[in-house]
């Protein structure tokens, strides 16, 4: 309710106030300033004012946002060094910026050597759907499977599982860095499963395919996996030298200073007949 000598300025910083906009109500007295020398018109001054609100609100937004998917050391696609890996295919990194995949529900498979910026793109593009409004949930392996092995020990898989699917994209870093054993891979084939035509995945690893039933420490469950993660797949072999390294690559022994790559994807598995959720 208006006070008595109430200025329209006054009931606007209130309005502000009650609106929780502060950024905006910081903004009004220059806003008004302008106006009065006839820098703004008065429906610009309205949309200055929104529109540097919603950009703070957003800003906020994202900065939550990636805190909560663990993204904590902040990568982008301007920043990779596309030069210095000439096997990868730009546009087709650009095109997975442009969250399709996402939408689609696929998994991307980074592979390569040690230092080749899977993860960095792995994390750019988890930026990327964070901007777009997307959940997203990043983990290595390691620490993924830590946390599952703590909540079956604790009798709560389900509600971890439960929790990590409901994201819509589920970053995975490192796989094939540490073996994790078939008790390890038959609790990540839990939440792959759980994940499987839900969810967006993006995978790193420095391994073939192949080397799966040793990462995972059982040939069954590690054909199990893939089953699901080449269906509906994007596979993006990176071969190149190690960005860390490449300052330092005079002093390292030749056969260190291009690493093989992680091989060829094999041909993917005869696609099974579709089965329904109960049975899979």
């Amino acid at each position: 309710m208006s006070k008595p000598g109430d200025s329209s300025l006054d009931r606007i910083r209130r309005h502000l106030v009650g609106l929780k906009m502060p950024c905006a109500l910081e903004s009004l007295q220059d806003t008004v300033q302008r106006i009065e020398r006839g820098e703004l018109s008065t429906f610009e001054a309205i949309e200055a004012l929104l529109g540097e609100e919603l950009t703070t609100r957003q800003s906020r937004r994202i900065k939550m946002a990636l805190q909560t998917a663990r993204l904590s050391t902040i990568k982008t696609l301007s920043a990779y060094d596309f030069s210095f890996q000439p096997s990868l295919d730009r546009q087709q990194i650009l095109a997975l910026a442009e969250l399709g995949f996402v939408e689609r529900r696929q998994a991307v498979h980074l592979l390569g050597p040690p230092g080749t910026g899977k993860t960095h793109l792995a994390v750019a593009l988890g930026v990327e759907a964070v901007k777009a409004g997307h959940s997203v949930h990043f983990s290595t392996l390691a620490d993924l499977i830590t946390s599952l092995t703590r909540a079956e020990r604790e009798h709560t898989l389900r509600e971890r599982v439960r929790y990590l699917s409901r994201h819509r994209l589920l970053i995975v870093d490192e796989i094939g860095y540490l073996p994790v054993g078939s008790t390890g891979g038959n609790l990540f084939f839990q939440l792959v499963n759980a994940c499987y035509e839900r969810n967006a995945i993006i995978l790193t690893s420095n391994r073939g395919f192949g080397e799966w039933g040793e990462i995972f420490g059982d040939a069954v469950v590690a054909t199990a996996l893939l089953d699901r993660l080449l269906h509906h797949a994007v596979v993006i072999q990176i071969e190149g030298s190690s960005y860390r390294l490449r300052e330092h690559a005079q002093l390292l022994p030749e056969h260190m200073r291009s690493r093989p790559s992680a091989g060829p994807p094999p041909e993917p598995p005869v696609k099974r007949r579709r089965r329904s959720k109960e049975t899979d």
